[in-house]
C-alpha cells in the first residue's frame, strides 16, 4: 500500500535566492514543477502497484518468498540508503543534473525489471531502481525552495499532496487493471514497462524546463558514512529476508551480530563528522531531542507494520483465495478513503491536539489490523473484500489522523536551521521501516507456508503476520507518548525565509 514520505531537501541548506520579495528568476517555473511532479508520482506509483502483481511474478519467473520479499523491500531500503545523499549532490551539482541522472537511472531499471527472466534480475533491477529514484525524489522539494518564495509554496506543497494521494489511489488500481487484463500482452511486466515512455518524455521536458538550481553553501557528501550505513542495515535486513530459506546458517547468525557493530561504527563516524566539518549524514545530537527521537520511532514502527501488513494481505487474497488483481486492488481502496477522511479531519486538530492524534491513529490502524486478522479468520474461504471495507477504512482513518501531525510534533523541538538535516534523516527512517517490516512480517509469514500455498495453510500464515503488524503499530503508539505535548513546543523560526525551510510532508 502506499507510504508516507517525508520531504526532504537532502540536508541541504536553504536556496541562495533567499529575499521573500525578490521574484523568482525562472519564468517557467511552473511548467519545471509539473516535470518534477510528475517524477515523483511515478516513483510512488512503482512503490504502491507492485504488490498486487507479486503473485503473477511469483509464477512466472518461479520466485521464492525471498525473492518476494527483496521485489518490495529492496527498493526502500536502497532509497533509504541513498536519500540524504542524493539531495546533498542535487545541492552541489546541480538538481537538475542529478534528476536528470536519477530519472535515466530508473527508467533504465524499469526497462530491466520488465526484462527480467528470474528472481535474482528482476530484485537487482528493483534495487537499483530504488537507488536510482532516491536521486530524483529529493530535487523535487529542492526546487519548490529555489523556485517559490516562502509565501507561495503552500499551494505547490498542496498540489504535490494531493498528487500523492492519487498515486495511492492509483497504485493499486492500475497495477490491478494492467496484470488482470494482460495489458499488452506481457503480463506483470507491463507495470515496469509504463515507466519506459514516461521516462523518457521526463527526460526530454526536464532539460528544456527545468533549470539547474544549486545552494549556495552545499553541505559535503559523506562517502564514509555512506558505506558504514549501508553495510549495517544490509548486515541487518539481509539475514532475516534470507535465513529461513537458507536453514538460519552460521554465516547468516554472524551477519545480524556484526550489523549492530557496524552500525555502531557508523555512529561513532557521525559524531566525528559533526566535529570535523557539520555535514554528517544523520546529526546524532538530534537524537537527544526526545520529541525528534520519539518522531522517528514512530515513523519507523508504523511504516514497517504498514509495509508488512499490505505485503501479506495481498498475498493471502490472490495465492489464497485466488482473487484476481484487480479485485485485490479494489479491496484495498477502503484504506486510501479512510486515509484521505483521516487526514482531513486531523488538519484543524493537528497544531492543538497532535499527540493525541498521532497515539490515537497508531491504536486505530492497530485496530484496523486485527480487525482484519478477525475477519479472515472467521470468514475463512468465504472471505469477499466487502468483508474488509470496514476494518480496512479503520486503519486508513488511523494513518490519516496520525500522519498529518506526527512531522510537525517530531520537528517540534529541531531548530529551524536543522530542518533540513532533520527531514531527511526522518525520512530514512520511514523507509528503512518499511523494509525492516517487510523482513520481519515475511519471516512469520513465509515461515508457515512450507507446505505451500494451500488456502489454510495461507490463511494460518496470514493470522501469524498480522500479529506482528499490530504489535508494531502499538509500538508507535507508545513511542508516541513520548512525542511533545502540542506543535505549539515548537522553535518558531524567525523570518518567513527560515519557515520555508520546514517543508510539510509531501505524501
Amino acid at each position: 500500500m502506499s507510504k508516507q514520505r517525508t520531504p526532504m531537501p537532502g540536508g541541504a541548506q536553504a536556496p541562495a535566492a533567499a529575499s521573500p520579495d525578490t521574484p523568482p528568476a525562472h519564468h517557467r517555473r511552473g511548467l519545471a514543477m509539473l516535470v518534477l511532479i510528475v517524477a515523483s508520482f511515478m516513483d510512488l506509483l512503482d512503490t504502491t502497484i507492485v504488490n498486487v502483481g507479486l503473485p503473477a511474478i511469483q509464477k512466472d519467473v518461479h520466485a521464492t518468498p525471498g525473492h518476494l520479499e527483496w521485489v518490495v523491500g529492496g527498493y526502500t531500503l536502497a532509497f533509504a540508503i541513498v536519500l540524504i545523499t542524493g539531495g546533498r549532490l542535487g545541492d552541489i551539482i546541480g538538481r537538475r543534473t542529478v534528476f536528470l541522472a536519477g530519472v535515466a537511472g530508473f527508467t533504465a531499471a524499469s526497462l530491466a525489471a520488465a526484462l527480467a527472466q528470474s528472481g535474482d534480475a528482476l530484485v537487482a533491477a528493483r534495487v537499483v531502481q530504488g537507488a536510482f529514484a532516491a536521486l530524483m525524489v529529493p530535487q523535487v522539494l529542492a526546487s519548490v525552495q529555489a523556485l517559490y518564495r516562502p509565501r507561495e509554496r503552500a499551494a505547490i506543497l498542496g498540489i504535490i499532496g494531493a498528487v500523492s494521494g492519487m498515486a495511492a489511489v492509483a497504485g493499486p488500481l492500475l497495477g490491478g487493471w494492467l496484470v488482470s487484463a494482460d495489458a499488452f500482452g506481457i503480463g506483470w511486466r507491463s507495470i515496469f514497462v509504463i515507466n519506459v515512455p514516461v521516462g523518457v518524455a521526463l527526460l526530454v521536458a526536464a532539460r528544456l524546463l527545468v533549470p539547474d538550481t544549486r545552494s549556495a553553501h552545499p553541505l559535503r557528501v559523506d562517502v564514509p558514512g555512506l558505506l558504514l550505513v549501508s553495510t549495517g542495515l544490509f548486515l541487518l535486513v539481509f539475514p532475516l529476508v534470507e535465513g529461513r530459506e537458507s536453514g538460519w546458517p552460521g554465516w547468516i547468525l554472524a551477519m545480524l551480530a556484526a550489523a549492530p557493530v557496524v552500525l555502531g561504527g557508523f555512529v561513532v563516524n557521525q559524531r566525528r563528522r559533526m566535529r570535523r566539518d557539520g555535514s554528517p549524514l544523520a546529526p546524532m545530537h538530534l537524537f537527544g531531542r526526545r520529541g525528534f527521537a520519539a518522531g522517528s520511532l514512530v515513523q519507523l514502527c508504523f511504516s514497517g507494520a504498514m509495509a508488512g501488513f499490505f505485503l501479506i494481505l495481498a498475498l493471502y487474497l490472490q495465492l489464497g483465495l485466488h482473487f484476481s488483481a484487480m479485485a485485490s486492488g479494489l479491496t484495498l481502496l477502503p484504506f486510501t478513503a479512510g486515509a484521505f477522511l483521516g487526514s482531513g479531519v486531523s488538519v484543524p486538530l493537528a497544531r492543538k491536539a497532535g499527540k493525541p492524534l498521532v497515539v490515537l491513529g497508531a491504536l486505530m490502524q492497530a485496530g484496523g489490523a486485527a480487525w482484519v486478522r478477525q475477519v479472515v479468520d472467521s470468514h475463512g474461504a468465504g472471505l469477499s473484500g466487502w468483508d474488509l471495507l470496514w476494518p480496512l477504512a479503520l486503519a486508513g482513518l488511523g494513518l490519516g489522523l496520525l500522519v498529518v501531525p506526527l512531522v510537525d510534533l517530531a520537528l517540534a523541538t529541531v531548530d529551524v536551521r536543522e530542518a533540513g538535516a532533520a527531514s531527511g534523516v526522518y525520512s530514512t527512517f520511514q523507509q528503512f521501516g518499511a523494509a525492516l517490516g517487510v523482513a520481519v512480517t515475511g519471516v512469520v509469514f513465509f515461515g508457515r507456508t512450507h507446505d505451500g500455498y494451500d488456502p489454510a495453510v495461507l490463511r494460518t500464515a496470514l493470522l501469524a503476520g498480522a500479529l506482528v503488524c499490530v504489535a508494531g503499530y502499538l509500538l508507535a503508539a507508545l513511542a508516541g507518548l513520548f512525542l511533545p505535548a502540542s506543535r505549539l513546543a515548537r522553535h518558531e523560526p524567525a523570518d518567513e525565509e527560515e519557515a520555508g525551510d520546514l517543508l510539510p510532508a509531501a505524501h
